[in-house]
């Protein structure tokens, strides 16, 4: 029993130094945790750098609440320091089974370290030069003035919509790039060899596909530079030259927000340079998917262009020819009387010409759709003006625009075959076709009511007792007649206008045949009894 009471007493004896040393270093130990993490937190607070890491991290502004940084690493320190202590304490015990764990925790950390450094050192050098990167290409580019220069092409200068950063956008793209190049070299040197593949695949896609984004941009750029050049020169060429004068009498008239007829054809010009340029970037770019469509696209577009330029001037050449020979037919017509053909077919004129100048003179009707004349004042010495009527048209200026239309209806036709519309083609054929049987009936039905009255006058001045009766009833047969012929010429629903015609003539056949019948009925009546008579003899 002594024995034992006294192995009892030796190994407490000897265990109570080492409790007492482990507890002290403990003890001291996490004395020593909480003041470094507290340092470490004070020094953190004093200094931007971890707001900085944070910013460029989470991709937040350094000003903007972010997360707590500061603490973070000050907790991190404290169990770190206290995982130190605790191993400190369990070897004081002589506690190996629960040590030895925590010092290979602790050796693979520290192994660890050198990589995480040189992670860090990595990503902080990405940081400067994607930082240095940024800062020379957003001052080198505001020299340029492009932010300006593509907001007025835009025209987002005046505070209308959102102003367009290129120079910012440009910059970011740099910054990020400089990171995502420098992100395989820091997987590798952290050993992670899992995310390393895709991302190495990533960037080895991107550097393939840069010199051609590169060369697309650069085509682009160049191609709109030319293409603004060259608009610049055609407009100001054409406007030297007087086009817009040109313009002008076409109908062009510079007003605001217009463009006049050198703009116009200095825009044309600009998109045909921008076409080629377009394509040129696309084969550039080596997207089929996306490139094979698109130059398809503008390849049609382009080949289209030089039909749609010939229409025009096709559509201009007959414009001009029409107004020509509208001009021509107005001068030819009013010189041979054509102005008085609507007393000559006996229609009396649509409208009257009133004397102007002759205070005494009566105020004809007001046409229809203008209003009356104003009432003379009442008041001494007022004297009203009248209302001028708007001008009318001659017969040979409407015989003139008619040709005109004609005309331009002629090459509408040429214009659409150029275009290959086909259909449409079809349908400005089919116009004319009709307008010229129109027109063809108008005539026929004009000589016919020239003929009618032509013979109203003559059989009117035969002076005989039934001369009024006979010369109108001749006048309606040939109004009726030259009517038919109209309607037929125009193809108006040509079987019931002969069906009609015929049935009014059988009428007026069958009428005059029971007129005669039945007036003459006593005259015949003995007309048969004297061939009776004679037959009897």
């Amino acid at each position: 029993m002594a024995d034992f009471l006294t192995s009892i007493t030796s190994e407490v004896g000897g265990f109570l130094p080492r409790l007492v040393g482990a507890i002290a270093i403990l003890i001291l130990g996490w004395i020593f945790a909480t003041i470094l993490a507290s340092i470490t937190r004070g020094l953190l607070k004093k200094t931007d750098i971890d707001n900085r890491l944070a910013s460029m991290v989470t991709g937040r502004q350094a000003d903007e609440p972010t997360v707590p940084i500061e603490q973070w690493i000050a907790t991190a320190v404290y169990w770190i320091t206290l995982l130190f202590v605790l191993v400190a304490f369990f070897n004081a015990l002589q506690l190996g089974t629960v040590s030895d764990p925590l010092n290979g925790f602790l050796e693979e950390v520290f192994a660890y370290l050198p990589k995480l450094g040189g992670a860090l050192l990595l990503l902080a050098l990405a940081w400067l030069i994607a930082t240095i990167s940024k800062l020379l290409l957003t001052r080198g580019l505001q020299r340029f003035r492009l932010d300006e220069r593509l907001n007025e092409q835009l025209g987002t200068t005046d505070g209308e919509g959102t102003p367009v950063l290129l120079n910012e956008t440009l910059a970011n793209a740099v910054y990020w790039f400089v990171f995502l190049f420098f992100l395989p070299f820091i997987l590798d040197a952290l050993e992670l060899t899992g995310p390393l593949g895709p991302v190495q695949n990533l960037l080895d896609d991107i550097l393939n596909a840069l010199p051609r984004i590169l060369t697309a941009i650069v085509i682009g750029v160049a191609g709109w530079l030319i293409a603004r050049v060259v608009r610049g020169i055609v407009t100001n060429l054409l406007a030297a030259t007087g086009a817009d004068q040109l313009g002008a009498r076409m109908g062009l008239q510079r007003e605001t927000g217009s463009m006049s007829l050198s703009g116009i054809v200095g825009t044309v010009v600009y998109v045909l340079v921008l076409i080629p340029t377009a394509i040129a970037a696309l084969n550039a770019l080596e997207i089929d998917a996306i490139s094979d469509p698109a130059i398809a696209m503008l390849e049609i577009v382009l080949e289209k262009i030089p039909q749609i330029i010939t229409a025009i001037i096709v559509l201009g050449v007959f414009y001009y020819i029409g107004r020509f020979v509208s001009e021509l037919v107005i001068s030819v017509l009013t010189s041979i009387g054509f102005n008085n053909v609507f007393n000559w077919i006996g229609v009396p004129e649509m409208y009257n010409v009133t004397a102007t100048g002759d205070a005494d003179a009566t105020p004809s009707a007001s046409p229809i759709g203008q209003p009356p004349p104003p009432p003379p004042s009442a008041a001494a010495g007022t004297v009203t003006t009248p209302p001028t009527p708007p001008r009318k048209r001659t017969p040979s200026e409407i015989v003139g625009a008619a040709a005109w239309v004609a005309i331009v209806l002629f090459g509408a036709v040429a214009a659409t075959e150029i275009l290959a519309f086909d259909q449409l083609t079809v349908i400005v054929q089919a116009i004319l076709r009709v307008s010229a049987r129109v027109l063809s009936g108008v005539v026929v039905f004009g000589i016919g009511l020239y003929l009618a009255n032509l013979a109203f006058s003559l059989i009117h001045s035969s002076g005989s007792r039934q001369a009024n009766i006979l010369a109108q009833a001749a006048r309606i047969a040939i109004i009726a007649l030259v009517g038919a012929m109209a309607l037929q010429q125009m193809g108006v629903a040509t079987s019931i206008v002969n069906l009609a015609f015929g049935l009014l003539f059988g009428a007026i056949a069958v009428a005059i045949a029971l007129a005669f019948g039945l007036g003459g009925r006593d005259v015949a009546a003995e007309q048969i009894r004297e061939w009776l008579a004679s037959f009897k003899q």
